[in-house]
């Protein structure tokens, strides 16, 4: 009997020669240096280096949130770097949600409210949204605390709502730049718990950078990033 062919799975993320420098002269600083490299579909990746290795500026040029001085990105087979400005804002509202250290919720609006924000700038229909919503609450373990304001939840809280709203779009690709920075570690291990879980049960791929070796130990592959190059 013949064994059927394997198909290759295209990658979710394609980061190919991606080179960012900012400054000049003597103050040049070369954040990116010649960066490739692939995250599959459902992929759980984490980017770990000291502080100015380049984690952000490559977490950035991913999300679409900076552009490259050379290389191209391709997210879920859209190269993210020729897009216009209206193109990179359907992005991000259709295909990536990002997650980071300041958890940057509206603080007028309570945590139900705050998730459901990406849905009505996407016009979701009410009963729709409200399920959804309902859905990530419960998902993150904040159901009973959906009608509280950001000022009155504990930083964990807060960002477990953050996080509920990254996915409130489905996203296909979630970047969450130091997720637990500001948290304790015992909060930040529930997080991050939270976040390997909500990867598996929502079918997302997540690209992470942090200084946590417990993050580094829930992902599937950890990235080692270096005075702005991918390290062996």
């Amino acid at each position: 009997m013949t064994e059927a062919a394997t198909v290759p799975v295209p990658a979710m993320v394609s980061v190919r020669g991606l080179t960012r420098t900012y400054g000049t002269g003597p103050s040049t600083v070369h954040a990116l240096r010649d960066v490739s490299f692939d995250v599959a579909p459902g992929e759980m990746v984490a980017v770990v280096g000291r502080s100015g290795s380049g984690k952000t500026t490559l977490l950035n040029m991913v999300g679409g949130l900076d552009r490259p001085d050379a290389g191209t990105v391709l997210v879920d087979g859209t190269e993210v770097t020729a897009l216009d400005d209206e193109g990179l804002s359907r992005l991000r509202r259709e295909s990536v949600a990002y997650v980071f250290q300041t958890f940057g919720l509206i603080p007028v609006l309570t945590a139900a409210e705050n998730v459901g924000v990406p849905l009505r700038l996407r016009q979701t229909p009410v009963t729709e949204r409200e399920q959804r919503v309902e859905l990530l609450l419960d998902l993150v373990g904040l159901r009973e605390h959906a009608d509280q304001l950001p000022g009155e939840l504990s930083g964990g809280q807060q960002q477990r709502v953050a996080i509920a709203r990254a996915l409130a779009g489905s996203p296909r690709l979630l970047v969450a730049d130091e997720p637990t920075g500001q948290l304790d570690a015992e909060t930040g291990l529930s997080v991050m718990a939270l976040l390997r879980a909500l990867v598996e049960s929502e079918g997302v791929t997540a690209v992470v950078s942090t200084h946590d070796p417990v993050m580094m130990a829930l992902a599937d592959r950890v990235l080692h990033i270096a005075d702005g190059q991918v390290q062996a």
